[in-house]
C-alpha cells in the first residue's frame, strides 16, 4: 500500500512549494498586507504564510490563508487583574548567545508576538508586538498537542481508555498501520518507533508530500482542489490509517522521536471513543470552562476534522487561562476540569523517560530532560514545563514560582532546537520565574 502511494504523488513531489519551510521570504517586503488591495510582493498567502515576515500577519489571521472551525467560549469571563511589575523588563540576563541583555530587549531582538506574565490572578508583564493585541487569536502551532493530551485526560479519568491498549483497540481502521503494535502511552509519550520523520525542510519528505496537504497546512500544487472520492489519502485519518508503518529496527517504547502524527492519533481518539469531533469535544470540556475572554478556533484538515496537534489558535491572555488551569492541577474558578491525576502523570517521571530524551542526538544541548505526556519537561521536581510549538509558541508552567508565561512568536526558523531566539525567550522567562518566586500577589 505505502509504495503504491508513494507513486500515485510522485508528480505532485517533483513540483511540491516549498511553502511549508522554514525561513524568511528571499525579497522580503517592507510591509506586509500593504495597501488595499495589497501589494503584490506584500500579499500573505497560502503558500507563503509561514515564511517571515508574512508569519507577523498570517499567525494572528490563520483562518485566512487556513480553515478553521470555531471553538465558541461560554459562560462568565474570568477576570485577570492588571497589576504590572515595570521592573520585570528590565531584568537583566545573558541571552542564548552569552550577551547580557533586559528581558525587553530579548524579546524586542527576537521575534516575538506578544508575552504575558501571570501571576496568580495577577498580569504581571504583558507586552503585543507586530499588530498583535490582547484581542486577536493567534496560533499556537504543536503547543496545540498538550492541550490535546489535557483533553485526552477526561476519557481516562471516566475509565473508557486504557493506557495500556493499542490504538486500533479503538479504531480498528488503524489495524495493519504502524499505530497497531503499539500504546496509548507510546503515543502520549511520542516514543512508538513509526517508519515516518518529521520534516519541515525537505519537499520530496513524506512529511511533505503526503501530510502536509492530507493537513491542508502545506501547499502543494492542486491539492486543495482534490475530492474524496478520487483521493486515496485525502485527510489526516486517511494519512494515519493508510500510510503509516512501523519502523522495524526499534522497539516501540524504547526511543523518543518527535512526530506530529501521533497527536493527531490521540485526536482521532478523542473523537471516536467520546463520539464528538475534537473541535466541539476540547470546547465542551476545557474551552467553555476556562472563563475565555474570546473564542477561540482550530485549523481542520481537508476533510474538514480538527487538527489536534497544530491547529489551535486563541488570545495570549486565554492562553494563560489554560496554563492556569494546568498550573493549579486542572483547577479551575472553583471547578476541577481536569484531574489532578492526570495533570501531575505529566511530571512524573522515569529514568526511562529521561534516558529517551538524553539519547535523542536532536535534543544535545537542550535544557529539556524529557517529553511526557506531550508536554516537554524542564525540572520535574520543580514542576517546571511547557507546551511548545514551532516558531515559538510557549505556555510555560512553573508550580514552584507558581507562575505561568505564554508567549507568542513568528520566528523565522520553526524548530526550537539549536534556535537561539527561542531559547533566549525561555531563558528570559525562566530569569522571571526566579526573580517572582516567593512574591506573591500584589
Amino acid at each position: 500500500m505505502k509504495t503504491a502511494i508513494r507513486s500515485a504523488f510522485v508528480l505532485t513531489a517533483l513540483v511540491t512549494h516549498l511553502a511549508f519551510a522554514q525561513g524568511a521570504a528571499t525579497s522580503a517586503p517592507k510591509k506586509v498586507m500593504d495597501g488595499f488591495p495589497p501589494s503584490k510582493e506584500s500579499q500573505v498567502t497560502f503558500g507563503n504564510y509561514r515564511q517571515h515576515p508574512y508569519s507577523q500577519w498570517a499567525f494572528r489571521n490563520a483562518g485566512a490563508p487556513l480553515n478553521v472551525l470555531m471553538v465558541p467560549r461560554a459562560g462568565q469571563i474570568y477576570p485577570l487583574q492588571e497589576n504590572i511589575d515595570g521592573d520585570i523588563g528590565k531584568i537583566r540576563l545573558k541571552d542564548a548567545e552569552g550577551k547580557d541583555k533586559t528581558v525587553d530587549q530579548i524579546l524586542d531582538e527576537n521575534y516575538t508576538d506578544g508575552y504575558l506574565v501571570l501571576k496568580g490572578d495577577d498580569i504581571r508583564y504583558e507586552r503585543y508586538f507586530n499588530g498583535l493585541s490582547r484581542d486577536y487569536q493567534h496560533i499556537w502551532f504543536s503547543a496545540t498537542k498538550s492541550l490535546t493530551s489535557t483533553a485526552f485526560g477526561i476519557l481516562l479519568a471516566e475509565g473508557k481508555v486504557n493506557l495500556n491498549d493499542s490504538p486500533a483497540k479503538y479504531i480498528p481502521e488503524l489495524k495493519g498501520s504502524g499505530f497497531e503494535r503499539v500504546t496509548i502511552q507510546n503515543v502520549l509519550d511520542h516514543s512508538s518507533s513509526l517508519d515516518f520523520k518529521e520534516n519541515y525542510t525537505d519537499p520530496n519528505s513524506d512529511f511533505l508530500k503526503h501530510y502536509g496537504p492530507a493537513m491542508n497546512m502545506a501547499r502543494v500544487p492542486g491539492g486543495r482542489d482534490a475530492e474524496p472520492q478520487n483521493t486515496e489519502i485525502y485527510g489526516i485519518y486517511d494519512f494515519l490509517s493508510k500510510f503509516i508503518r512501523p519502523n522495524s529496527k526499534e522497539v516501540a517504547g524504547d526511543v523518543f522521536d518527535y512526530n506530529s502524527a501521533k497527536s493527531d492519533v490521540l485526536g482521532w481518539l478523542i473523537a471516536r471513543i467520546s463520539g464528538l469531533p475534537y473541535d466541539r469535544f476540547v470546547q465542551q470540556h476545557i474551552w467553555s470552562k476556562l472563563g475565555a475572554e474570546h473564542d477561540a478556533y482550530t485549523v481542520v484538515d481537508r476533510a474538514y476534522m480538527g487538527i489536534a496537534t497544530g491547529g489551535f489558535n486563541s488570545t495570549l491572555r486565554d492562553a494563560a487561562r489554560f496554563g492556569k488551569m494546568i498550573l493549579d492541577r486542572g483547577r479551575f474558578n472553583g471547578q476541577q476540569v481536569i484531574p489532578a491525576e492526570w495533570v501531575d502523570a505529566s511530571i512524573k517521571l522515569s529514568a526511562k523517560d529521561k534516558e529517551k530524551m538524553k539519547n535523542n542526538e536532536r535534543y544535545t544541548g537542550a535544557a529539556w530532560i524529557a517529553y511526557k505526556n506531550m508536554w516537554w519537561i524542564l525540572d520535574e521536581q520543580k514542576g517546571e514545563y511547557a507546551a511548545v510549538g514551532i516558531h515559538g509558541q510557549v505556555i510555560y508552567v512553573n508550580r514552584d514560582a507558581d507562575i505561568v508565561v505564554a508567549f507568542f512568536s513568528s520566528q523565522p526558523v520553526a524548530s526550537a532546537a539549536g534556535n537561539n531566539s527561542f531559547w533566549s525567550k525561555i531563558m528570559a522567562t525562566q530569569e522571571i520565574a526566579r526573580k517572582l518566586k516567593g512574591t506573591g500577589q500584589k
